[in-house]
């Protein structure tokens, strides 16, 4: 791998990034060079975007009972923790 291609790991973390359009032309020029030869990467990419379109159709109604206030506990625990 040449120091200007893109590893999978650094595909990952900029995966977000990507998605909403945040990466300068040279960072989004890098990593979509990597998904033209890393079909693993593509699927992982694929799996974020369906995320994403299924999650912003969920509403708080689609929770099954009880699920709201076991998620807001986890929230609250999930920030005491240092």
């Amino acid at each position: 791998m040449s120091a200007t291609e893109l590893s999978c790991r650094e595909l990952v973390e900029l995966a977000s990034d990507y998605v909403e359009r945040r990466l300068p032309l040279a960072e989004r020029t890098r990593f979509e060079m990597h998904l033209c030869y890393c079909a693993p990467c593509r699927v992982y990419l694929d799996q974020i975007r369906a995320t994403i379109a299924t999650a912003g159709r969920l509403t708080e109604d689609d929770l099954p009972a009880g699920s709201r206030e076991t998620l807001l506990a986890a929230f609250r625990e999930w920030k005491k923790t240092p």
